[in-house]
């Protein structure tokens, strides 16, 4: 029931805790009251091994945790050292991958919903074919074969068999990946025959997610989808969005340490406005920037712009190296921050210079880009900085950020 109730009620409760000069536990800021705080998430995608030391502390630092559905163990760990942690099995909507049947057999736990050798004997129909009639490929993705999301009784089947998977492994919900936009994605300038444009394409998509809505709705699971490059379709973030607890961007703001992207209609602002929908309706983001190991410019400009329209609901996890997702990623103490309440929406400062003030903090950004020139910020009191240095005045280039503190 808490997790239902609106953000403006969640504020109301908060700010009342507050002038009763009483702290909530973590654990009820987080799961009931989740303002003012990041939340951090865990992708382990790559079956490396994981020490126990290690799975109890993120399992009480980590909101969300995403495992396989090998990892039956881990998920079974993770639950003890804090049930409270919502761990999520990897699904890839869109393919079946010949490399998890061994001998015809079908493997056990897939990263799919159905099996490659099930599919192939049953219904060879479910294989995308290209104008030729060849099956497609994911480029780049050795045995990843595409499935047709617009057929109804691959939808039903898909839906069916994860729905108990899942519910008899105890997962808290599933992560599915490759909730697609473009007819072409992952076989560049090759569109399936049935769905030769994207539109027809994005439109099989969320008559997948719809079912997967249905369905997951009625058995008490979770979902979020990977919406990768949401940003570049019209209405695509909002469309999918609508029927999932919530999105993954894989490409948050920063693309690399050296590639960080600036405000334009389809950059800063686009991907900024995602979180807000979702903060808008009570539902997840999950923002994935891309950057070197210690690269806290980086860090900060996607932190303080994270900050630019969540209240609570969006976590953040960085990502050094495309698809590395093994150990999980660096701990952060600006984490552990909290802000307070915010005090509005984020407002311009400067042309492409942004500000949001919570009760008990300021988000800066400056989003013009990288090299541009300093943009010096009066802050009008004192705030403590990520060094812990105090400060009444920042000044900060293009593509950078900060997040500071006020004593509360």
């Amino acid at each position: 029931m808490f997790e239902r109730i609106t953000a403006a009620v969640r504020s109301l409760l908060l700010t009342a805790l507050l002038f009763a000069d009483f702290t909530p536990p973590l654990d009820l800021m987080w799961d009931v009251i989740p303002l003012g705080r990041s939340h951090s998430f865990w992708l382990h995608l790559n079956s490396t091994p994981v020490s126990d030391a290690t799975i109890a502390q993120e399992a009480r630092r980590r909101a969300h945790v995403v495992l396989n559905a090998w990892e039956g163990d881990l998920l079974r760990k993770l639950k003890d050292a804090n049930p409270a942690v919502k761990v999520y099995v990897y699904k890839d909507l869109s393919s079946t991958r010949s490399y998890a049947c061994k001998k015809g057999k079908d493997d056990d736990h897939l990263p799919t919903g159905l099996g490659y050798c099930e599919v192939r004997a049953k219904n060879p129909e479910w294989f995308l074919r290209d104008k030729r009639g060849e099956e497609l490929l994911y480029s780049g993705y050795e045995g990843h074969w595409q499935m047709d999301v617009g057929h109804p009784e691959y939808r039903k089947a898909w839906v069916k068999r994860v729905v108990a998977n899942v519910k008899a492994a105890g997962f808290d919900g599933v992560f599915l990946d490759n909730a697609l936009f473009t007819c072409d994605a992952y076989h560049r300038g090759v569109c399936p025959a049935k769905y030769p444009d994207d539109k027809v394409f994005q439109e099989a998509y969320e008559g997948m997610l719809a079912e997967i809505k249905r369905a997951f709705f009625a058995a008490g699971l979770l979902s979020v989808a990977n919406l990768a490059n949401a940003r570049l379709q019209p209405g695509g973030w909002e469309a999918y969005i609508a029927h999932v607890d919530g999105g993954f961007d894989e490409w948050w703001l920063a693309f690399s340490s050296d590639k960080l992207l600036e405000d334009h209609e389809q950059g800063w602002r686009k991907q900024v406005a995602q979180v807000a929908v979702n903060e808008a309706s009570g539902k997840m983001t999950w923002v994935q920037p891309h950057f070197d190991v210690g690269d806290e410019k980086a860090f900060r400009y996607a932190f303080a712009s994270m900050f630019m329209t969540t209240s609570g609901h969006a976590s953040i996890s960085e990502i050094a190296k495309t698809d590395g997702y093994g150990d999980p990623t660096p701990w952060h103490p600006e984490y552990d921050w909290y802000l307070g309440l915010p005090a509005g929406l984020y407002r311009t400062v400067a042309d492409k210079v942004y500000r949001r003030d919570f009760t008990c903090g300021v988000a800066l950004v400056n989003a013009n880009p990288t090299g541009s020139r300093e943009v010096a910020i009066p802050l009008y009191r004192t705030y403590s900085d990520h060094d812990g240095k105090q400060v009444t005045s920042v000044s900060l280039p293009g593509t950078t950020g900060v997040v500071l503190r006020a004593g509360c």
